[in-house]
């Protein structure tokens, strides 16, 4: 008889340190009803937006957040032939039978070095005087020299050679295997053309982005946006230059979510589905899968009150994974640079840890029955 009272003294004792202890459970994230609850307080300063099927549309015309927004430029066709720029150096080389030639000065051929392209586009020749070259092809300006050189020595025959400056170059400046500058070989040169003769993109990039300067503006996208849509595989000008680089947008996640960090985009564009899956999912013993919640900062000028922009600027967007219209709404949501994937704690989280330990403790009560037979 005495070993029921002690099992039940046991059971007792557990259930009642169980019980008072839930409160000070520790606790790694809120539970969705409390911050649901905030947002309607009286002075709360933001606003929650339930993710439905019917809200995707309303959030469409909301403005984005988190990252400047590079224009690009689309292609066109270009010359398979490159012309003669200010600043390119050409080498001139003259044949002349002819022994009392004034250019090759009784030997066979003679050769013009470094003839600089003057800022006016003329290169000078000695008898000659100054040709107007740039604009020309080489072939072109290789006729031209002809017709004047024909002047002072009829028989002579020349022969143009092209070193093309920066004006017909650009300069791959980093993210590639060769960094450096690269001559035009032609006006179809672009982008892809230019990273391929470079070495291509240094291995262990997330998601390389292209930045394009020139004239003073900078044009930016993705290599794999530019592998996807050919179109948009820009020609190059003279003294453009070419950035490749990390894409350095990330969003967070924090509370009962699998992975607790900040993540770079692996990609261009980021869904809500997308995210869980990179930061693990719900933490399986605790998180609330029906209570994920996207915290996203506007700018005061994005507030609206006619839909056309959030409530306040400061705005909680929540998903229900736990339903079909919640799983397809998760993945038609975008997420932007900058946002917090905030897992909340599931609301039993504190019962199921309490009937643990009353499960620990028939387990103690059990040990104590067994060890007085």
């Amino acid at each position: 008889m005495a070993r029921l009272p002690l099992a039940r003294f046991l059971t007792i004792a557990v259930i009642t340190l169980a019980l008072a202890a839930c409160d000070a459970l520790p606790r790694g994230a809120p539970v969705e009803r409390e911050v649901v609850e905030a947002a309607a307080g009286e002075v709360a300063d933001f606003s929650v937006y339930s993710v439905t099927r019917g809200f995707l549309p309303v959030l469409a015309d909301w403005p984005r957040t988190g990252e400047r927004h590079l224009s690009w430029i689309p292609a066109s066709g270009g010359a398979h032939t490159q012309v003669i720029a200010t600043g390119d150096e050409l080498r001139l080389t003259v044949w002349d039978s002819d022994t009392d030639s004034l250019l090759t000065n009784s030997s066979a051929s003679t050769v013009i070095d470094a003839l600089n392209v003057s800022p006016d586009g003329t290169i000078f020749i000695p008898y000659v005087g100054d040709v107007r070259v740039a604009g020309m092809t080489a072939q072109l300006a290789r006729i031209e020299l002809q017709e004047r050189i024909d002047v002072v020595a009829p028989q002579a025959q020349v022969q143009l050679e092209m070193v093309e400056g920066r004006t017909n170059s650009v300069d791959l400046v980093s993210g590639v295997g060769s960094p450096g500058r690269l001559p035009m070989p032609d006006r179809n040169y672009t982008v892809l053309n230019a990273i391929a003769d470079a070495g291509g993109v240094n291995t262990g990039f997330a998601n390389p982005q292209i930045r394009l300067i020139r004239s003073g503006s900078v044009y930016g996208t993705s290599i794999d946006r530019l592998f996807a849509e050919p179109g948009l595989d820009t020609l190059l000008r003279g003294g453009d230059r070419v950035i490749v680089e990390d894409d350095r947008r990330y969003f967070l996640s924090l509370g009962a979510a699998g992975e607790q960090a900040q993540h770079i985009f692996p990609q261009d564009r980021i869904t809500a589905l997308d995210a869980m899956a990179i930061i693990g999912g719900v933490e399986s013993r605790r998180g609330d899968p029906g209570g994920v919640l996207i915290l996203r900062e506007y700018p005061t000028s994005a507030v609206r009150a006619d839909h056309r922009g959030p409530d306040q600027s400061r705005v909680v967007f929540a998903l229900d994974m736990t339903n079909a219209d919640g799983l397809f709404s998760a993945r038609n949501f975008r997420i932007n640079p900058g946002d917090l994937v905030l897992v909340t704690e599931s609301p039993v989280t504190g019962i199921q840890t309490i009937f643990g330990l009353v499960g620990s403790a028939f387990g103690l009560v059990n040990a104590a029955n067994n060890a007085t037979n």
